[in-house]
């Protein structure tokens, strides 16, 4: 057994902030590209969407449009757009999948040395639960020991809760005990969380960043395989003008029926919606936050993320960073790689909807930042600038669409109710009706839903030609679970688009959502608890559907298969969760993928750790008030950097300060300390140990009292015991 020391040698670089106003773009390492292969996925997709918009205002021009009609055009042809390129981005990486399981065979990966290169894995965690992150920690670095270079794994804390804080640390001494020789394990936790996890990992590289050539950065619930990682750093390190490389993580572990459906679409889907991304983006792609390497001194020099002008949420610190930093990269002449042909890249999903959506309300104000991004950087790369724009409207389309089918409601609303005006202010022959034509408009619905699931028909022919899906998996049950997971996502598809539009009024509408860590475990809400959360979606479902049904049953049949997913969110959502019913799916052949039948053997290794930190005895703050032995111990795992001014007071230290004056005791201090000012005491070395020199002092001092008060009943007691026994023996 080797003991490291929780935290190495500083080893500081400097990472600027950039200015997005800044007209000036270094391209020393400008990358060759197929401009020709962007400019034709930008001309289908114009191409698909005009044609699309044509078609609707044929539908629509039987007669002259109205305002509405004219709205409604419009908002239908960015809908559309959206749904047009998703196809032609599917079509081509269908194309480039099949072509890379052909030839999977025969191509051989060149070898490069890498024996010299130094990469750290970070893990930034925040309030996670450390028997779901740790475990994962220790079997990274157990199947790293003895690879070709030289690894540390690192944990970046940003932890708030001091009971969690707490656990860490009796966390880390059980990694150092069981940690392998040659693969240091590290643990530095952050006084003051700046700016979260961009904030987070800005602190490691400026400290700690010239030690390493590369970083590859987990998420709290991300496994990679071994092959992969060395795949990832050889990657790298034989393309010096390489900022970033990122893999496309698949979902494991899912035990849910929301989970599996989850997992069923990023494990089918995922590869040719990936192959597409990477063929059109070249040496542009982008980054996604985890299960990606990055050049140290790349990411120091010119991803240094200013914060936005304004407070949160639209302003502030930018919570989605990766989008932003893979741009900035990009501007200063580094290439950003996406390898969809990299296996052995997992990551674990929220098991419910309710979790999702929570994780989904932060993402969206992350991509709402993005628009103030656009506005205020220069020369940003256009395939960079696309690749923001593609964030943003991925939450825009979901007010879109419900925008459209108001819009539609209020034109059906207008011809059944309104006295139309068929002759005009003019002489006219023939009056003019207020109709559509109704047979291009079922045509245009049909071509609509064929490019809108093609995506999934894609899917399902990757699923047969793919040799590992045919072998693990099958042709029958992988088309079993393509119909599943289409059941599955047009019952979901309503309820996220009403938890969307809810997310983007709340951000546009001034409330930040703050950084909440996201749930890992199974879903176990009530029924009670999942209608809360349903309150928007059913309404919303019930007054569509009672409004359709007013003016027309035949037009509440149409509208049926979106509010029928909203009025019954809550049981739907409920049912989803249920681990019971992903188990059912699983047993009878439905959203059954290759890692579930063959789980991967760094998330088994990791799962099999488990046991290791699930009975941890963290230590209490009175015990670790009392015992200076123990706070000793226990010192050099606590950072002594306070990222503050000189004049600069942190609040929850200084009331932990005051209150530790006035205490009388431990348990009175710990029971009037706030979460925040615990956390501060437990951050801060020296406090702790003047508070535990004033404690111990006091404790002294009423024992030597109580001592001195009853010496003289002791002496008395004990005299009369003696003339007792005298009398006795009399």
């Amino acid at each position: 057994m080797t003991v490291y020391r929780s935290r190495p040698t500083e080893f500081p670089v400097d990472m600027p902030d950039q200015a997005f106003r800044s007209r000036r773009a270094e391209f020393r390492h400008r990358p060759r590209s197929r401009l020709w292969r962007k400019l034709f996925v930008l001309a289908a997709s114009l191409a698909l969407t005009g044609w699309a918009t044509h078609e609707m205002y044929q539908v629509l021009a039987v007669s002259s449009l109205t305002i509405l009609e004219w709205m409604l055009l419009a908002v239908f042809a960015l809908n559309i757009s959206w749904i047009c390129f998703a196809f032609v981005n599917a079509t081509i990486g269908f194309i480039c999948a099949v072509r890379a399981e052909r030839s999977a065979v025969t191509s051989s990966a060149v070898p490069v040395s890498i024996s010299t290169a130094r990469t750290v894995i970070a893990f930034p965690v925040y309030n996670e639960p450390v028997d779901q992150v740790f475990p994962a920690v220790l079997a990274t670095a157990r199947q790293m020991a003895g690879a070709p270079g030289r690894y540390e794994c690192f944990i970046l804390s940003d932890t708030t809760d001091p009971d969690i804080a707490l656990l860490e640390e009796a966390g880390v001494r059980q990694l150092q005990k069981k940690a392998p020789a040659d693969v240091a394990i590290r643990y530095r936790r952050r006084t003051i969380n700046h700016h979260r996890k961009a904030g987070n990992i800005r602190d490691f590289v400026t400290r700690w960043g010239g030690r390493y050539d590369f970083m590859i950065v987990y998420d709290a619930d991300s496994h990679m395989s071994r092959e992969t990682i060395l795949a990832l750093v050889e990657a790298i390190h034989a393309q010096p003008r390489t900022g970033l490389v990122q893999t496309i993580p698949q979902l494991v572990g899912a035990r849910t029926l929301f989970a599996r459906a989850q997992q069923f679409a990023s494990a089918l889907y995922g590869p040719v919606l990936g192959h597409g991304i990477a063929w059109w983006a070249q040496k542009e792609g982008n980054f996604w936050g985890h299960n990606a390497i990055i050049r140290v001194s790349a990411l120091a020099e010119s991803a240094g993320l200013p914060s936005i002008p304004g407070k949160a949420p639209l302003g502030g610190s930018i919570l989605s960073h990766d989008f932003v930093e893979a741009a900035l990269l990009r501007r200063a002449g580094w290439n950003v790689e996406i390898r969809p042909d990299l296996g052995g890249s997992y990551e674990e999903g929220p098991p419910t909807i309710i979790d999702h959506v929570v994780r989904d309300r932060r993402w969206c104000q992350g991509n709402m930042q993005h628009m103030a991004v656009l506005a205020r950087a220069r020369q940003l790369t256009w395939t960079s600038r696309f690749h923001l724009v593609n964030g943003i409207f991925s939450y825009l389309a979901s007010p879109l669409w419900l925008i459209f089918i108001t819009l539609g409601m209020l034109l059906s609303l207008q011809n059944s109710f309104m006295v139309p005006d068929y002759f005009g202010d003019g002489a006219s022959l023939f009056p003019t009706w207020p109709v559509i034509d109704s047979e291009r408009a079922l045509s245009l619905f049909v071509v609509t839903m064929a490019i809108l699931f093609a995506p999934k028909i894609y899917g399902l022919l990757y699923g047969w030609i793919s040799r590992t899906w045919r072998r693990k998996v099958g042709a029958a049950r992988t088309a079993v679970g393509v119909a599943s997971e289409l059941v599955v996502s047009v019952l979901m598809a309503p309820i996220l688009m009403a938890t969307q539009t809810g997310a983007v009024i709340s951000v546009f509408s001034g409330r930040d959502s703050g950084w909440s860590p996201q749930a890992r475990s199974d879903g176990r809400y009530s029924f009670a608890t999942t209608f809360t959360q349903c309150i928007f979606p059913t309404f919303l479902g019930v007054f569509l559907t009672g409004a359709a049904i007013a003016i027309s049953p035949v037009y509440a049949a149409w509208l049926a298969p979106a509010t029928v997913g909203l009025i019954f969110s809550a049981p739907i959502i409920y049912f989803t969760s249920k681990p019971e019913a992903g188990d059912f799916a699983g047993r009878h052949g439905g959203l059954v993928t290759p890692a579930s039948l063959d789980e991967p053997d760094c998330y088994l290794d990791a799962r099999s750790l488990k046991p290791v930190f699930a009975s941890l005895e963290p230590d209490r703050l009175q015990t670790l008030l009392l015992d200076r032995d123990r706070q000793r111990e226990r010192a050099s795992l606590i950072d002594p950097f306070w990222p503050l001014d000189p004049n600069d007071v942190h609040p929850p230290l200084a009331m932990a300060r005051a209150r530790g004056e006035r205490a009388s005791s431990v348990y009175e201090l710990s029971a009037l300390l706030s979460p925040a000012e615990r956390m501060a005491l437990l951050n801060s070395n020296g406090d702790m140990q003047a508070m535990s020199f004033r404690f111990s002092s006091v404790v002294a001092r009423r024992r030597q009292l109580e001592g001195n008060a009853t010496a003289p009943a002791q002496a008395k007691w004990t005299a009369a015991s003696a003339q007792s026994m005298r009398d006795g023996k009399a």
